[in-house]
């Protein structure tokens, strides 16, 4: 189950198993543009499609809300995440080069965007 708690240019979703939280994304709307803030499934329920899940329901969000493009940023290292965001259609488009810290020096912010196309009427 998702439940949906919005505000103003706020998406906000957090997904229920069995009424339990096991994770949730937060995203914001802008002129067109949707920012996927921040999205986290609990280590106890990761490797179960849930954060698959979310994603999907963020970009099904964006269309119903007819956005231009989606954007997100993940760490490099962040192997199982970039493969999803690419797997469901995102493409990196940039870099910040050194952007987070880590235990042996930075690593690389990596941008990635989704554009929707949507027929003219």
């Amino acid at each position: 189950m998702l439940h949906d708690l919005n505000g103003r240019g706020a998406h906000n979703v957090v997904m229920l198993v069995d009424e339990q939280p096991v994770g949730y994304f937060y995203a914001q709307n802008i002129v067109g543009e949707v920012s996927l803030l921040n999205i986290a499934v609990s280590p106890l329920h990761q490797g179960k499609g849930y954060g698959r899940q979310l994603v999907q329901h963020f970009l099904a969000y964006c269309e119903t809300s007819q956005a231009e493009s989606a954007w997100l940023e993940v760490r490099e290292s962040n192997v199982p995440a970039v493969s999803l965001y690419l797997a469901e259609g995102f493409n990196e488009v940039d870099r910040r080069r050194d952007y987070y810290p880590t235990e042996d020096g930075r690593e690389d912010a990596v941008i990635m965007c989704y554009h929707f196309l949507f027929s003219a009427m």
